[in-house]
Order: structure tokens, then C-alpha cells, then sequence
């Protein structure tokens, strides 16, 4: 498998009233083509921005403080506003957080997926680029008599199968899922996740599946990578760092979700807040509220590095007994 895409030592800043927030800072990973990484953290842990920051789609008080993003072995970092237009939704393409708020409400679905068609392909023909629109409503479920339907004439979890129809319209490498199945009960994400596995594979797409359901994760994806306080704290695939985490804060996750098939008892959740972004904590950001802290946590901030096979955590503990 080829590297699709490598993120190396991102850092991006929020600039606020208070101060900049430092919501993402030294992030690296790598994603293969074809495959698929979650990035699970607690809210505003960076997860959102660091993929937003892939096709440059940060809010204007945002600053790219450090760090490269090569797609394709080209640094996207260095694009221009005209040149990253030219990769956005053609090459990398996104599932954004609540449908309804994504969509236009004024204009049918039909004309929101044909938009990048015609953009991003201005010598196909009215009528191919129809016909694409109507197989890609199929392809999701909906009927493409539904083409000229508005946003708010469908159900939630149909408004989602329209935004997957609009991020697959111009047969992109990457697509990027936030949180996409948050707003909707049980049964329809069950439903939009087999319907986003049987895409990924029948298209051979590399995605970027973000959440804080571990759980969704664990059914979606081939690779894992946990954010906490705008830091990488554990990477590796999906059946390693579940059956061997290795960072407390990982470790506390998987313990904040009920395990089914184990012993029935009260979950205990993560004391404590996350940090202050303005003023990030010394040493590991996560040592006030791990009960596995030492004195070196709170002075020294640990580095990323091997654990097992595939699987790289930061924490000054690795390679104790964890209980």
C-alpha cells in the first residue's frame, strides 16, 4: 500500500480575545490508500481541525503555526487559496457534522450535488453530469426521482446519505466523515455506517472517520489515533490498542463505555476537566487527571514511541504493568 497522506507536526492555533488557542499542536500520522483511520478524542480535544486542516477549511481566526500535509506526495501547506480550490472535494471531499446545517436549504439536492461536478469538470455535458447526480442517489438509497426535493423533505438520515452522495460526486481519493452519524438514533447509523464500509470498499477510498464513539469506530475503521488536549497520545490499529491500550487516557476511554459481553457494573467516567488551551499544562497535558501520574508527568512531556508492533503511545509509564 502507498501513502496517500502524511501529516507531519502540525500545529494550528485559534486566535481568541483571551489569547491563542493551541488546539492542535505537533500532530503526526500517515494514512494508506485505501484504508481507514478514526480519530477519537473527547470534545475539542483537535480531532476536527486537524482533518479540516487537510482541505483548508479552518475558520478565518485560525494560523497554521508549524507543520507539513502532503497528499499524494505534494505539500498541500503550500498551496494557494486557487491552487488547494483545485484539490478540495475533486481529490479530498468531507461528510460534515449535521446534514441540515451543511446543506442549502433554498436549492433541491440535486443542484447541491451537481455543483462540484460542473465545477470541478466544465467540459461534461449537462446531461452526464444529471445522469451522475441520479446514480449517486441510488448508490446511497434514495430514489433519484428524489432529485429535485428540498433538505427539509427528508429525514435526518436521509439528509445524511445526501451529503455522502455529494462528497463521492467528483470520485475523490479521501473523504473526510465527521462525526457523521452523532445526530442520528441507533437503528439509521447502523444503517449509514454499513452504507459508508460498503462504499469504502467498493470504491477502494482512503477515509478519515471522525468520532467519540469508540464504538462506531471499532465497527468502521482498519487504524486508530486518540487525541487528547490537541496532542497524539496512542496510534495503532484497531484490535491492538483495544485489547492492549497502552496510554491511560486510553485506557480510561475504553473503560468509559459499557462492555456488553463483561461484568455488569456502574461506569466510572475521566474525573476532571481537559485543560486550558490558552495556557497549556508542562509535561503530559493529560497528568492531572491520571491516576497513573508520577512526578516526571507534570515536568517532562513524553514522546511518541513504540509499543508494539504498528502501535506508538506517549507516556513516560509504557512498558510498566498497567492494572
Amino acid at each position: 500500500m502507498s501513502t496517500l497522506l502524511d501529516i507531519q507536526d502540525l500545529a494550528i492555533n485559534f486566535k481568541t480575545r483571551s489569547g491563542d488557542v493551541h488546539a492542535v499542536d505537533g500532530v503526526s500520522f500517515q494514512l494508506e490508500a485505501g484504508k481507514v483511520l478514526g480519530i477519537a478524542g473527547e470534545s475539542g480535544c483537535g480531532k476536527t481541525t486537524t482533518a479540516l486542516s487537510i482541505p483548508r477549511l479552518l475558520p478565518s481566526n485560525a494560523r497554521l503555526v508549524r507543520g507539513h500535509i502532503l497528499f499524494d506526495g505534494v505539500d498541500l501547506m503550500q498551496f494557494s487559496e486557487g491552487e488547494i480550490e483545485k484539490i478540495r472535494w475533486k481529490q479530498i471531499s468531507m461528510v460534515f457534522q449535521g446534514a441540515m446545517n451543511a446543506l442549502n436549504p433554498v436549492k433541491t439536492i440535486g443542484a447541491q450535488i451537481i455543483e462540484p461536478i460542473v465545477w470541478h469538470e466544465p467540459a461534461i455535458a449537462r446531461g452526464d453530469a444529471n445522469q451522475r447526480v441520479l446514480e449517486l442517489l441510488e448508490r446511497v438509497g434514495i430514489p433519484a426521482a428524489r432529485a429535485r426535493s428540498y433538505p427539509h423533505e427528508f429525514s435526518g438520515g436521509m439528509r445524511q446519505r445526501v451529503m455522502i452522495a455529494m462528497a463521492l460526486a467528483c470520485r475523490p481519493k479521501l473523504i473526510i466523515s465527521d462525526e457523521p452519524v452523532t445526530a442520528l438514533d441507533v437503528m439509521i447509523q447502523a444503517q449509514i455506517l454499513n452504507l459508508l464500509k460498503d462504499l469504502q470498499k467498493q470504491m477502494n477510498l482512503a477515509m478519515i472517520f471522525i468520532s467519540h464513539d469508540l464504538s462506531v469506530i471499532a465497527e468502521s475503521c482498519d487504524e486508530i489515533a486518540i487525541m487528547y488536549a490537541g496532542k497524539l497520545v496512542e496510534r495503532g490499529s484497531i484490535r491492538k490498542v483495544f485489547s492492549q491500550p497502552a496510554h491511560p487516557y486510553t485506557q480510561a476511554l475504553i473503560r468509559s463505555f459499557p462492555n456488553i459481553y463483561g461484568k455488569q457494573e456502574l461506569i466510572h467516567g475521566i474525573p476532571g476537566y481537559p485543560p486550558n488551551l490558552i495556557h497549556p499544562p508542562t509535561g503530559c497535558r493529560f497528568h492531572e487527571r491520571c491516576d497513573r501520574c508520577i512526578d516526571i508527568c507534570a515536568q517532562s512531556e513524553p514522546v511518541l514511541r513504540e509499543v508494539g508492533e504498528g502501535q506508538i503511545a506517549a507516556c513516560h509509564r509504557i512498558g510498566e504493568t498497567l492494572p
